[in-house]
Formats: C-alpha cells, structure tokens, sequence
C-alpha cells in the first residue's frame, strides 16, 4: 500500500533546492550589476581626472543612454555621479571592496551618502551584510547612531565572558533602542515586558540575526521553588542559552546575585551537553558605568549589563562627541570632511 504523500514535507528538499537557486540567482545578479556601477564609476573618474571630460560630459552621456538604451534604468546624471563617488570611495580598500558586492545599490548609496568616516562606513557594511538588514533597518541603524554609541560607550562585561565567550563582545550592545514600543514616561516593567513580546520581531531585529526566542517568563525550579527568567533566547553563533532580566530603573549591584542564579540553574538543569555556558543579560532604563565596572569585575558569571532607551538619541550630540573622541584618543585621525 502506497503511503499518501505529504506535499509540505515530501516536497520540501525539491522546494529548498529551487529557494536556494533563486537566492543565489538574485545574488548572482546583483554582484553584476554592483560590478557594473564600479566600472562605470572607474571610468568616469579617470576620464575626469585626465580632463578628458568635464562635469557637464556626464549629463551628456546620460541624455545618450537614455536615448540609445531604450528600457535602461538606473543612469540618470545623479546616479553617474553617484557611481564615481562610490568608485572613488572604496577603490583604495582593498578590505571593504569585497563587501560591497555583497549589498544592493540602495544599501550601498544609504552608506555611503550617510557614512561620515571610512571606519564608519565599514562598521555599517559588515553589520549590514551579516545582519542581512532591509534598507528600512539601515536607516533605522544610522539614525540610532550605532556607530557612535558602539565607540563611545563599548559594552560592559564581566572578566569571564570574553574568556567563555570570545566572540560575545561583537555581538551585545551597551544599548538597545526600543523606541518602537512607544513607552510612555513612568512605564512599569509589566508594560516593558509586554512591549517586547507583541513587538518581538522588532526586537529580535534589534538584538541580531543569531538570536532566537525561546520563552517568556521561562520557570526555573530549584530546591522545591519556582522562578521565572523574564526573557530566554538562544544564539546561534555563540551556540548558547541568554537569560535577559529586565529592570525600568537604574542598575543596581544586586541584580547581578539573581542573575547569576538564573544561570547557574540554566546550566545544571537546561543546558544540552553541546552547548556553551549562558550569558546573562541586565537591560535597564539608566546606569552609573563606574557602578557597573566595580559590580562587574568580581562577577563569575559570564554577564553583562547594557541600557534599553525607548527614544531615538540626539545623533548630532552624538556625532559632536565623537569627533571630540578622535580628536583626544586620535590625534593623527583625519576625518573625511576635513581633508
């Protein structure tokens, strides 16, 4: 007797087969085109350079491609110069070349008319290529100045998690933004709480590809009693559980006893044989980093301990900052706008 078929299951290795050489027919033709925009860009640049041509030449050549290319997209004067200026930009790196092969055109021009600084730029790219991060998000990202806040305020960790984890430090945040809640002033934690779950997309977006949900309130038992971890995920990469305990006012040192707690029960009771210790994570509304440092540095549990800020910053602020970093910790650094 023939066993009736299941088309979701018995189909899904021909349907995974063709999801894969869709992806990498999409990624194939993107690669051409960004190949494209780059020699176009190259050529521009060159002949300009030589004075061979002058600005107005490029209004020429578009009026004749739009003329003698019927159908062809993407060739306006604006966006020639724009392939010039993305030549010119990265045709000296030989590191972040690559990557930009690996983005959109639209992701790429976001970065590179926003990027202020090559070291800018880059962080954007690799995030944007291993967050796989739609426009939207990109967006998003710069106007969460990530690259200002990862400079300045660098994650706080306990001395162990580097040692457990080495990877862990690319992966936290000091902060996460949570302005899509749209918490209002005075929020309880239940409302927090809440707000993360009906927007845990959103969330996870916000936390990184690697992370997956596991549960909410996940019970722990020990010695008879009953707990509950406010937040439990798994990442990937760092193949690990993450205990996330969330807290609407300021850190305190004490926290940190409980959290280790959590972890230790994680790891005697639901962590599987092949997977690395949990992380514990504090996410409060405010911090006093000296606080933190001391609280930290005698920790054995591999912890850290980062904000959750529920408006986007004031990025000029931010970018003032950090100039005013580079100009203290940098001295020979020479910003894009400046040379």
């Amino acid at each position: 007797m023939t066993t009736p078929l299941n088309p979701q299951s018995d189909f899904n290795e021909i349907t995974q087969l063709i999801v894969a050489a869709k992806r990498r027919a999409v990624q194939a033709v993107n690669v051409s085109l960004i190949d494209l925009y780059w020699q176009v860009g190259q050529t521009i640049s060159r002949k300009i350079a030589q004075a061979e041509w002058g600005d107005g030449v490029v209004a020429q050549l578009a009026e004749h491609l739009a003329r003698t290319q019927p159908g062809l997209r993407g060739f306006t004067r604006s966006n020639l110069f724009r392939m010039r200026k993305f030549y010119e930009t990265y045709q000296a790196d030989e590191i972040v070349a690559p990557l930009v092969r690996q983005l959109s055109w639209s992701h790429n021009i976001i970065i590179l008319n926003q990027g202020k600084r090559s070291e800018e730029r880059e962080f954007y790219l690799r995030l944007a290529v291993r967050e796989q991060w739609s426009k939207r998000e990109l967006e998003r990202q710069f106007k969460a100045a990530l690259f200002e806040r990862t400079v300045l305020s660098p994650v706080k960790v306990s001395p162990l998690l580097p040692q457990v984890h080495p990877d862990a430090l690319s992966v936290f945040k000091d902060s996460y933004m949570v302005e899509f809640l749209d918490l209002p002033q005075g929020h309880a934690e239940a409302d927090l709480h809440q707000g993360l779950l009906l927007r845990l997309k959103d969330f996870l977006i916000e936390l990184g590809r690697d992370f997956c949900f596991v549960g909410s309130e996940y019970p722990v038992q020990v010695g008879g009693r009953d707990f509950a971890l406010d937040l439990l995920f798994f990442h990937r990469g760092l193949n690990c559980l993450v205990a996330i305990e969330l807290k609407v006012g300021r850190f305190e040192p004490e926290y940190l006893g409980k959290l280790g707690f959590y972890l230790e029960a994680l790891d005697r009771d639901v962590k599987k044989p092949h997977e690395q210790p949990a992380i514990g994570v504090l996410l409060c509304a405010s911090k006093d980093d000296e606080v933190v440092e001391y609280a930290l540095s005698r920790s054995l549990s591999p912890a850290l301990i980062a904000e959750y800020q529920t408006q986007l910053p004031d990025k000029a602020l931010l970018q003032a900052k950090l100039h005013e970093f580079y100009l203290q910790n940098v001295p020979d650094e020479i910003s894009d706008n400046e040379k």
